[in-house]
């Protein structure tokens, strides 16, 4: 599967009260083809329980299930692992998990962060903030230069970072294959308004890098 496009990421505050299905869904709907799992707040057995039932809602729309530095998690489910500085070491989870498996490697603003983590393994590069946001408010530290810098990894390079739908166009064009998004997709009353959302982000990218 190629790696390409909207990657949305749970939030379990936006995504509590019943949200998290029926608002991934939608997001899917919209057009994502790969999904991560994030929750830092519940028990080992609520994250059991709700990434099994992404995994499920992900096969359904032959999209890809991520899950947010947990390499056990992603080991029961045979899925993808996503891992952030110092969250566990790249090389063991291509060790554990398939070969096939996407694992991707949070690298902040640095070049040799990312040429590290292509040698370990990664499946890709995500680079950020490139924007304040809501999830990780602070110092902006990412440029948009650093996609261009980073092609020649040859791996796909996720923007993450307070991305809105007005900002994320110059990222692509600079060389982003993904998009996260977390709060300019999940924060909506409704599922039609995520679904809505996805879309308009997934039309930013051009139609036949998608097929």
């Amino acid at each position: 599967m190629k790696l390409y496009g909207l990657y949305p990421i749970t939030d379990s505050q936006l995504l509590a009260d019943g949200r998290l299905v029926p608002y991934c869904e939608a997001a899917l709907k919209g057009g994502a083809r790969v999904l991560q799992y994030r929750d830092k707040s519940s028990s080992t057995k609520q994250r059991l329980y709700e990434a099994s039932a992404l995994l499920e809602l992900c096969h359904a729309y032959n999209a890809e299930l991520i899950i947010n530095d947990e390499l056990a998690l992603a080991e029961q489910l045979g899925c993808g692992l996503h891992l952030g500085q110092g969250d566990g070491s790249l090389t063991e989870a291509r060790l554990r998990l398939t070969e096939s498996a996407i694992i991707g490697a949070t690298c902040h603003h640095h070049l040799h962060l990312a040429e590290q983590a292509v040698a370990q393994g990664a499946s890709y590069v995500a680079f950020g903030r490139f924007f304040s946001s809501q999830t990780k408010p602070g110092e902006v530290l990412a440029d948009i230069d650093l996609l261009q810098q980073a092609q020649f990894l040859q791996r796909p390079i996720v923007a993450i970072g307070g991305i809105e739908l007005d900002s994320a166009a110059p990222l692509i064009s600079h060389g982003a294959a993904m998009i996260a998004v977390i709060h300019a997709l999940f924060a909506a009353s409704t599922a039609a308004e995520v679904e809505r959302r996805a879309r308009a982000f997934t039309d930013l990218f051009p139609p036949f890098a998608t097929n």
